[in-house]
Order: C-alpha cells, then structure tokens, then sequence
C-alpha cells in the first residue's frame, strides 16, 4: 500500500529560520563572568583552600604521599623556610567555572575513614565555593596511611642496642 501526500506536505517538519546573529552563544553567566568583566582563579589559590579546609577536619593527622611528607618535613626544617606548605597532597584542576579537587591524606587511628571522608568533601567543597565561586564538580579522597598512636612506654626491650 501507497500513501501519497496530498497539498503538498512537507515531508519534515520546518522550524522558524534563525539568522547568524541569533545563533551565537550568549556566556553563562555566573559569580565570575559579568557585564564589568571576569575573574579568574588561580590553580595555586585553590589549592591552598582546599588544603587548609582538609586541615580543619579533626582525624586528618597529615596530608601528602610519604615521598611528599617526607620532603616537606625536611623543607620545614631549613631556616629561612616558610613553614609547612598548606598546598601539600593537594591537586587541583580549575576551569573557568569549576574546579575538580584530589587530596592525599594520612588519618588518624580509630576514625572511621568513610565518615572523615565524606566530611572532608564536605568541608572542601564548601569553603572552595564561598570564597572563589567556582563551582566544585568533585572532591576526591585519597588515603595513603594511618597514623598509629605513640606505643606505650612498657614495649619490650630491643635485642640490639
């Protein structure tokens, strides 16, 4: 069975023609593009953000891989130096808009890593935005070691001295 099309019926639906002009993206519009101009974030100060927020979590002993601990234990004790390096185990990535953050951490023992986790996403997540205003897309955890308490005093004696 044939069905033809009678009057002459377009056989694809038409959509109003748009010129050019009417195609062009308008830019998002966000805390850091307007009408008076852009503001741009660098990767450095976001890093030193998300540092000290996973810092303020109490159960974060350090932050850092041990090669990077280790390095930064060293730094700290040349005169001169400025300290610890808050950006320590910290990785960033910052587009125009958004920011993806990795962090390397060391817990302390006895605190459940899940819920230590997931408070740090929290805390990161939050201080990046309010003070850059990016909008952060991830926020991911890594944990590279457990810090273990000081042993007692009553350990048994070394065969070797």
């Amino acid at each position: 069975m044939t069905t033809a099309l009678t009057n002459n019926e377009p056989t694809t639906p038409t959509t109003p023609a748009r010129s050019t002009a009417e195609a062009v993206l308008v830019p998002r519009q966000s805390r850091l593009n307007s009408a008076e101009g852009k503001i741009i974030v660098a990767e450095n100060v976001v890093q030193k953000i998300a540092g000290i927020a996973c810092r303020e979590v109490s159960g974060v002993q350090a932050m850092g891989s041990g090669s990077t601990r280790a390095f930064g234990a060293l730094r700290e004790r040349i005169p001169g130096s400025n300290g610890p390096n808050v950006a320590q185990g910290v990785g960033v990535e910052v587009g125009e808009t958004e920011a993806a953050i990795d962090l390397d951490i060391v817990v302390e023992y006895g605190i459940s890593i899940a819920d230590l986790g997931r408070s740090i996403q929290r805390n990161v997540k939050n201080a990046i935005e309010r003070m850059t205003g990016l909008d952060v897309v991830e926020v991911n955890v890594s944990v590279d070691d457990v810090h273990m308490p000081d042993a007692p005093e009553n350990r048994p004696e070394s065969r070797v001295s």
